[in-house]
């Protein structure tokens, strides 16, 4: 499994940047019209996107770093949350204002541009980060729990989106592809930094 990782980041950053290319495509709006038919006015779905609002997002954050500077002693687990949530928040505002996608055309429609979807890319930040570091200590039976309930969430927080017709589902799309590559980048370097430290005690 964790051969697997790396080059389904290469895959998700180039599925990235085809979105970013060709979201104006008749095929790409093909696909959000479909998808929007089919998930919007879903209020079971509608509701996750409660779970990927940015104050939720930094709260969670803030109990992961509260565990892992009391609980943990790992303060390169601090950092790599911060790099991951807080990196990954910033790096969606840059793409966001580079691309400029207007939102879907609906009433009280929010303001800010909608590629990629910033709930999409901070929910599998936030989500795969807590699953990553809970894991480090965990059984394999556990582990499998929480990356299971990680990806499932994701995908609802994405789907709650295009639900509430805030997002286009390419926009999803986006935020999914670009938040695991940005998540494969920082685990890389965490992971690097962790042997490194193993190695010279």
């Amino acid at each position: 499994m964790k051969t697997l990782v790396y080059p389904l980041a290469l895959l998700t950053v180039i599925i990235y940047c085809w979105l970013q290319a060709n979201f104006q495509s008749h095929s790409i709006e093909n696909f959000d019209t479909k998808m929007a038919e089919f998930f919007f006015g879903n209020r079971f779905i509608e509701f996750f996107h409660y779970i990927g609002e940015p104050v939720f997002v930094v709260f969670v954050a803030l109990i992961l770093i509260v565990y892992l500077a009391w609980q943990a002693k790992n303060y390169r687990g601090i950092l790599f949350v911060l790099l991951t949530i807080a990196g990954g928040n910033v790096l969606n505002q840059i793409l966001k204002k580079w691309v400029q996608r207007p939102r879907p055309e609906i009433e009280e429609q929010l303001t800010s541009f909608s590629f990629p979807s910033g709930h999409s890319m901070t929910g599998i930040l936030y989500l795969f980060t807590t699953a990553y570091i809970l894991s480090e200590n965990n059984s394999k039976g556990r582990k499998i729990l929480l990356w299971i309930g990680a990806i499932i969430l994701t995908v609802l927080i994405g789907l709650s989106r295009v639900a509430g017709a805030r997002h286009f589902a390419s926009d999803v799309l986006a935020g999914w592809s670009m938040g695991y590559t940005w998540f494969i980048i920082c685990m890389f370097w965490y992971g690097r930094r962790k042997r490194y430290f193993q190695r010279n005690q």
